[in-house]
């Protein structure tokens, strides 16, 4: 039976980095879900017939890595016709052989409630903001700002909120190297079977 690990949390929390090197560690495909609602975002038109006809080859764009192509994800993933398109995306995708890692905001409470591990991978707003503008080559504090509107608008929106799930483990990255906090991850993984 596949291994899935769902990992979830805000932007620039580090999860993203955290999930490709268990990918890596483990031998497991990984899927970034942001990029889902970034390609919808992107594409621009109706979200629900981007969301609809999303293919793979949506995801390889060069422009969703961007501060507006995140701010578009979150705006068209409260709508709930669009999340309901890719969901059924995921779900297949978390359970291929031998297993998988996916990342995003909802994933271990609403796409994979049944995650083999789930893991909440948070950090300070300014540790966020500060690792976002230098990936963006920004203004560290627009993009604090950006970041804290997009926090606020995911944890309230009605369908699929941000949280982490009940049984989720946190990981604060504020004060962690990256191979500290890959190193936990992967300890944590072991300990779960994977």
């Amino acid at each position: 039976m596949p291994f899935t690990i769902a990992i979830d949390g805000p932007a620039a929390s580090g999860k993203g980095t955290i999930a490709r090197a268990l990918a890596d560690r483990f031998g497991f495909g990984h899927l970034d879900t942001g990029l889902l609602y970034r390609a919808v975002g992107a594409l621009g038109g109706d979200p629900i017939v981007a969301a609809r006809g999303l293919s793979a080859g949506d995801l390889q764009r060069d422009d969703l890595r961007t501060a507006a192509a995140g701010q578009a994800a979150s705006r068209v993933a409260a709508i709930p016709e669009v999340r309901a398109a890719l969901v059924d995306f995921q779900r297949r995708y978390a359970r291929t052989e031998p297993g998988a890692v996916l990342d995003g905001r909802d994933i271990g409470t609403v796409i994979c409630p049944d995650a083999e591990l789930k893991l909440y991978i948070t950090a300070s707003d300014e540790i966020r903001a500060r690792r976002r503008a230098l990936e963006l080559g920004a203004d560290e504090s627009v993009i604090l700002g950006e970041l804290r509107e997009r926090d606020a608008r995911d944890a309230a929106r009605d369908v699929a909120p941000m949280r982490p799930a009940d049984d989720a483990v946190l990981i604060d990255t504020s004060a962690l190297s990256i191979d500290e906090a890959v190193e936990l991850a992967v300890g944590l993984a072991q300990k779960a079977g994977a």
